[in-house]
């Protein structure tokens, strides 16, 4: 499991249609939002080049003005090792 926090930047007037939109992506939670357009989200995926194609999905969309990976870590399935 691949887990990452993006820290995600728009319009404030966006916020609220960007962050509905996100959060229907596979695999993202947004978890908070300021009102000056900044949102919190996390990233979960069983790769690290699935979190990479979110997070470029993430980059791309419509309404985002910028979007920077602050954190990255990896945690075994705890079903594999036993």
């Amino acid at each position: 499991m691949n887990i990452s926090s993006v820290l995600v930047y728009t319009r404030p007037q966006d916020l609220q249609l960007v962050r509905e939109q996100l959060s229907a992506l596979a695999g993202v939670e947004v978890h908070a939002a300021s009102e000056n357009g900044r949102l919190i989200v996390i990233i979960e995926a069983d790769s690290v080049q699935a979190v990479a194609d979110i997070f470029a999905q993430i980059n791309q969309h419509p309404g985002v003005l910028a979007a920077s990976m602050v954190y990255h870590q990896f945690e075994p399935d705890p079903d594999e090792e036993a």
